[in-house]
């Protein structure tokens, strides 16, 4: 039924089977190493860690257009209010995640934890979706958005030509995948380098934000509570808009093998990680209307861009630089991340048997990286990206609420597993509880969409017998798979 566990072998090539197929220890089991097996080294620190985190979360979105949440939320108050909340409710699941990693010392993030909660079928479903669209859509849609803004100074008195963005797009995709291929360390480097300018830019906008404060720019807060009333369905909506802002502190779970010392630094990590985050989102919103008020933040296009025009004058054409630095750590993160919950799945026997080999000199799984290249490539060129995203955006958290379910049904099924790390039954339940509700949410807002991503995502359904559980495939097609 499924690949049997591989012996590591060397390969004609310049790559060695990652690990053994199937379910296997984690690196921190205790068995003895096998001789000449190349595995992925544990280069990931706290301080790597914590860049992981923030330099994926904090994307173009805090610069470009927050209005999302405003705009459902009716007032300057209930938004501020809304930021806080979905951050606190972030770092729940979070939390989750820490004692998932520190009690299943494996890489793959959501794949791997459904794969020891629920079984291989709706393992395989998630991480089809992922491979197919949904990392692919999301890569190109941030690295769309590092192509315009680092084009945006030489363009300041016109337009700038969408070939032009594909084209430098594509340079920064391609960019990614060669780093993350060639080095572990230089990407990790490079990647606390990115999260220290974005909380550069933050600064610049927080800095000048409480000076306005100090000096008594506080009319945009006064009855701050008052203006359009939220809608029974806006209120919601902008907890949804407000949780995707925070995404992305999963993905130091993904790389849980080669973090140092996980039981300790993955907690910390994501508790420094996500107080750092909220604190900065919660901040910079509250600088945007010192000097902006709704009406004006909900018309702009680039509000980062609006504030510093107003207080700083030349100095606002840094701004778009540092949107693009901001992008370009997104892209990179979540390269680094997700490139291992394919090799753990390969790895498992549930995609290609060459998406687990490792680079024997550089130790990096260059072709679980590698392999995302050409899909984002056809998504940058041809596929509509954000209706792929809405598709699927459900689809993330259908499976996020599973995730942290199976933390709950793992305390009952395996009780004596060991948990260094523990959180209390209410925090998953909450959160489990949140996630269900924005999937049924986006059920009854959108049907038509979600309908279709609920229908795409059933297609790994019907793979998973045709690829996995099929024995009797023509020699072509197990050749194919590398089997």
């Amino acid at each position: 039924m499924f690949r049997k566990a591989a012996v590591p072998t060397v390969s004609n090539g310049s790559y060695l089977q990652g690990q053994a197929n199937g379910k296997l220890s984690s690196m921190d089991s205790g068995q003895p190493a096998q001789e000449g097996k190349v595995v992925l080294k544990k280069k990931v620190t706290l301080l790597r860690g914590i860049s992981i985190i923030i330099g994926t979360i904090i994307g173009a979105g805090i610069f470009i257009s927050p209005k999302g949440i405003l705009k459902n939320t009716g007032s300057v108050g209930m938004s501020l209010t809304v930021w806080t909340v979905c951050g606190i409710l972030s770092l729940f699941g979070a939390l989750c995640y820490a004692e998932l990693g520190t009690c299943i010392k494996k890489s793959g993030g959501h794949y791997t934890y459904i794969l020891e909660a629920f079984g291989p079928l709706p393992a395989f479903v998630r991480v089809w979706v992922e491979l197919l669209i949904i990392r692919p859509a999301a890569t190109a849609v941030i690295s769309l958005a590092f192509g315009r803004y680092i084009l945006e100074p030489f363009f300041m008195q016109c337009e700038i030509p969408e070939l032009a963005i594909k084209l430098m797009t594509a340079v920064g995709i391609t960019l990614v995948m060669v780093l993350n291929s060639t080095s572990v360390s230089w990407s990790a480097r490079i990647q606390m380098f990115l999260t220290f300018c974005k909380l550069v830019a933050i600064l610049i906008i927080v800095v000048p934000g409480v000076i306005q404060l100090i000096k008594g720019e506080t009319q945009h807060f006064k009855n701050a509570f008052a203006g359009n009333d939220a809608s029974v369905m806006g209120l919601p909506l902008a907890f949804y808009s407000g949780m995707y802002a925070y995404s992305g502190w999963f993905y130091l779970n993904f790389v849980t093998e080669e973090v140092e010392n996980p039981e300790k630094n993955i907690p910390l990590a994501i508790c420094i990680s996500m107080i750092i985050v909220t604190v900065g989102y919660v901040l910079t919103n509250v600088a945007y209307f010192t000097t902006i008020s709704a009406g004006e933040l909900l018309l702009s296009k680039a509000v980062a861009v609006t504030f510093a025009e107003r207080l700083m004058g030349n100095f606002s054409l840094a701004v778009p630089v540092f949107v693009a630095l901001s992008c370009f750590g997104s892209m990179n993160g979540g390269i680094f991340a997700v490139s291992r919950m394919f090799f753990v799945a390969s790895r498992e026997g549930h995609l290609p048997e060459i998406l687990s080999m490792i680079h024997v000199r550089k130790h990096t799984p260059l072709p679980a990286v590698i392999v995302l290249h050409p899909l984002t490539m056809i998504m940058l060129f041809n596929g509509d990206l954000y209706s792929l995203l809405n598709f699927l955006s459900f689809a993330r958290w259908l499976f996020i609420g599973l995730v942290v379910a199976g933390l709950i049904y793992l305390r009952y099924k395996r009780p004596d597993m060991p948990r260094p790390f523990k959180v209390p039954l209410f925090i998953p339940a909450l959160f489990s509880f949140t996630c269900l509700f924005m999937v049924a949410l986006s059920l009854y807002s959108d049907p038509v969409n979600t309908g279709i991503g609920f229908a795409i995502t059933l297609t790994g359904i019907p793979a998973y017998y045709l690829f996995i559980v099929w024995d009797n495939k023509p020699k072509w097609f197990r050749k194919l798979l590398g089997k």
